[in-house]
């Protein structure tokens, strides 16, 4: 069933993205790492549907979301970022299999940290820290990295970041390859990953040469 919702804040988290709050209806229930369906209310974008993932937990008096936008596409996300608060959506769903399926090798490319930043959050919320857990996030540069400091102090979480272009200050440049990834992964690990489609296709084929079984992903490629 469709929900309108009216935008309580808009805030940057960085050059690209923002971070969105609107009041959670009520009755609206999904799993920590689901999408929903969101949809602009503003002439010419209402069937403009797109996936987004909240990174709030269920039972949070606020929806909120990390949308990265993409001006050169001319599209929705773009129009997210010129929201003011005010500003009203509708959504539908929520729908997907990004589940928590208990502590694993996490890895994300650029806003695919959306669904497994609210996986952690479930995590820290029932157990308390991110023990035997590690999380391996890949970004364009070091400046795309969105929530860096919160990510780095969740307690028990290992972390490896790492960039495509350029040359990291603090962060070297690698490219998920098996690798990098055999020291994190081994057969039998379970892995969770969200991404874009290519890096999503490439690194399930490194993953799967490391042993990786197919029931032993947790995978969506929406953020």
């Amino acid at each position: 069933m469709a929900q309108n919702l009216t935008l309580r804040s808009i805030e940057p988290v960085t050059h690209d993205t923002h971070h969105l709050t609107f009041d959670r209806p009520e009755g609206f229930t999904f799993e920590p790492g689901q999408a929903i369906e969101m949809k602009l209310q503003k002439d010419g974008w209402r069937d403009e549907g797109r996936p987004f993932t909240p990174i709030s937990l269920p039972d949070a008096a606020s929806l909120e979301f990390i949308i990265k936008s993409y001006p050169s596409h001319d599209g929705v996300t773009e129009q997210i970022a010129r929201m003011q608060a005010g500003d009203g959506v509708t959504i539908e769903g929520p729908f997907g299999d990004m589940r928590d399926r208990g502590p694993g090798v996490f890895i994300a490319g650029g806003a695919g940290i959306t669904p497994i930043l609210a996986l952690l959050h479930k995590r820290l919320k029932d157990h308390g820290d991110l023990s035997g857990s590690t999380l391996v996030f890949s970004n364009k540069t070091e400046a795309d990295i969105i929530r860096r400091d919160e990510l780095s102090a969740m307690p028990g979480l290992t972390v490896a970041y790492v960039v495509t272009k350029g040359e990291g200050k603090t962060v070297p440049k690698r490219r998920l390859d098996r690798d990098y990834l055999r020291q994190f992964v081994e057969p039998g690990s379970l892995c969770y990953l969200c991404g874009p489609p290519p890096m999503m296709s490439a690194v399930q084929s490194e993953l799967a040469a490391l042993g990786v079984d197919r029931d032993d992903l947790v995978a969506d490629d929406w953020s």
